[in-house]
């Protein structure tokens, strides 16, 4: 019986997996949305009585909280609305020309205001302003008119309206009860996101704002499956984030959401999102001068996506509903872009390959047709684009230009792929290649070959497991902390016969001589490296880092394309930074 039970158990387990994984199979096919934040804060536009927001990120949305504006005189804010010009069609239309699929609006944003009329007492934004405007129904209706999912983001955790809800400075000035939060909760949190998912429709997805475990919190375990719980009853294929409170392993999410204009850097199999402002603020702010550029952008797009990551792009819009000028810039030309190469971007998913491996761009792959695209960020000075990792070959290769393909000739060594590519590249922004295969074979832990010809071997892509890292400027550990005689290996396809210069650096901090070995099949080059030190980064500022200094290693001979296994050591504790092989 106790068997039984258990296999029982293990069904629905499994099956409540799949129905989730299917639920938020449109996030992983659609890859690209509009957030939108908008409330009172836009009338302020990032100034409060000639003062700047007190805080330096200037996230304008937040100016209540740093500025310490009163309840009261922040709801009069809502006379700045002009609601002759509020149109919110016009950004659904916006979200359409640039190519994305769905739209999160800021419902209630920190401070507390709902955008429609809730029933949920008066600090709403049409009983503020006076109006009878509902901008969550007019955002509904014309997302269902121009065929946008439509979604919701609500701060559940944080309210700064509400006596009880959760403010920041209650560590300083006392901290509201468990049984004063919950009152908050069952009074405001639990009846407005009830009224959103019962008065506006087929609801995609609630986005929660809490970017801390709930146990970091006030927040209780009960209160947070009491939201899902109903949020699943009332729309069960209603998605929900991992900012809710939860891993993403918990039953009640459905993806992940990273950090702030967080990006990924792995490829990872569950789905996930990164939201990202278009400048720097979030909600309008007037005195704004960070704006990506549009190369930017559509590399984060497609980064993300290459590691089967989805990007939530927002937008700011101001009091008077309209956009500023090179955030519309920017969407129409993402939204031309999409319109050439979307194949190569929706219903696409990454490649469990490394993240880095290759200087010129990224690849993904479209789950449908199976079809394989090369975004090329940097198109090759010698016109030979360097591919590695696809053991299978190709039936044809092809640079696309919007509707027209041009069949390109390739040469392809083992796990390697030299396409000669046209002198001029199609695309001023991210040119997109189309590789056709029977099926898809995958060398996962060969080396990339560089843009230039040459490989190099690095603590990102050894085969050796179980290293030391260190970040030896004080950025990314990506240098490798050795032991005497520690052993790395490295696994590389070498395409063209000839002799290989082999190119080690590293820092020798020991004071006293190390020698270096390398191995490769039966041969060995030994080498002896003095000791160095430090070099200065900047002059009058006492910044010094270790200096790593290029020692010639000697040479590898090879008669025809072959894989080899790179093997590294040294008599004494180094750092280590490469080893740089290339034909010469």
């Amino acid at each position: 019986m106790k068997h039984l039970l258990i296999a029982i158990l293990m069904f629905f387990s499994c099956v409540f997996s799949f129905a989730q994984t299917n639920r938020a199979q449109w996030l992983e096919d659609d890859r690209f949305g509009m957030f939108i934040h908008w409330g009172l804060y836009s009338a302020t536009e990032g100034i409060w009585k000639g003062e700047r927001l007190r805080h330096p990120n200037n996230y304008a949305e937040w100016i209540r909280y740093r500025n310490r504006i009163g309840e009261a005189e922040y709801g009069e804010l809502a006379k700045r609305f002009d609601w002759d010009k509020i149109n919110p069609e016009e950004w659904v239309l916006l979200a359409k020309k640039a190519g994305m699929k769905y739209i999160i609006i800021t419902s209630k944003h920190h401070d507390g205001v709902a955008l429609w009329d809730t029933q949920v007492g008066d600090y709403s934004l049409p009983k503020l302003s006076g109006s009878n405007r509902d901008v969550i129904k007019e955002i509904a209706d014309a997302c269902k008119k121009h065929q946008i999912k439509l979604c919701f983001y609500y701060s559940h955790w944080i309210d700064w309206q509400h006596p009880y809800g959760w403010s920041h400075n209650q560590e300083v000035t006392g901290r509201v009860t468990d049984q004063q939060y919950n009152q908050y909760w069952q009074e405001k949190v639990i009846p407005q996101v009830r009224e959103l998912l019962t008065n506006y429709g087929d609801i995609a997805m609630m986005w929660f704002d809490m970017w801390i475990p709930y146990q970091q919190s006030i927040i209780k375990k009960e209160q947070l499956d009491q939201l899902a719980t109903m949020i699943h009853q009332l729309q069960p294929n209603c998605l929900i984030n991992s900012r809710l409170g939860f891993p993403i392993e918990n039953e009640h999410v459905d993806f992940e959401t990273l950090g702030d204009n967080q990006f990924g850097s792995a490829y990872t199999d569950h789905i996930w999102e990164t939201p990202g402002t278009i400048a720097h603020s979030w909600g309008f702010n007037a005195l704004e001068n960070e704006w990506k550029s549009t190369n930017q952008l559509f590399q984060s797009l497609i980064n993300n996506v290459s590691l089967n990551g989805s990007y939530t792009l927002n937008i700011g819009p101001r009091a008077d509903g309209s956009v500023p000028y090179e955030g519309v810039q920017r969407l129409e030309d993402m939204g031309e872009c999409l319109q050439k190469y979307g194949k190569s971007v929706y219903k696409n998913k990454g490649l469990p390959i490394r993240f880095s491996q290759h200087d010129w761009g990224k690849m993904t792959i479209n789950d449908d047709t199976k079809e394989l695209f090369l975004h090329v960020y940097n198109w090759p000075l010698d016109k030979i684009l360097r591919v590695t990792g696809i053991s299978s070959k190709p039936k044809k290769i092809e640079v696309l230009n919007g509707d027209n393909a041009q069949e390109v000739k390739f040469e392809q060594f083992g796990p390697i792929l030299h396409i000669k590519v046209p002198e001029k590249q199609p695309d001023p922004y991210v040119s997109v290649l189309k590789v056709t295969l029977n099926d898809l074979q995958l060398d996962k832990e060969v080396v990339a070959e560089s843009t230039f010809g040459g490989f190099s071997l690095n603590a990102k892509n050894t085969t050796t497991k179980n290293l030391e890292f260190k970040a030896f400027d004080g950025t990314k550990p990506d240098h490798l902390v050795l032991k005497p005689n520690e052993k790395v290996q490295w696994k590389v396809y070498l395409p063209e016969a000839g002799k290989y210069t082999v190119e080690s650096s590293i820092h020798n901090g020991a004071g006293k001589d190390v020698k270096l070995t390398i191995k490769e099949g039966d041969n060995t080059l030994s080498t002896m490296a003095k000791p160095n030190g430090k070099v200065t980064v900047e002059p009058n500022e006492n910044w010094y880092v270790e200096e790593f200094l290029d020692v010639t290693n000697g040479k590898i001979t090879i008669s025809n394309p072959k894989e080899i296994v790179i093997e590294f050591s040294a008599d004494q504790a180094i750092l280590f930074n490469r080893i740089w092989l290339e034909r010469k």
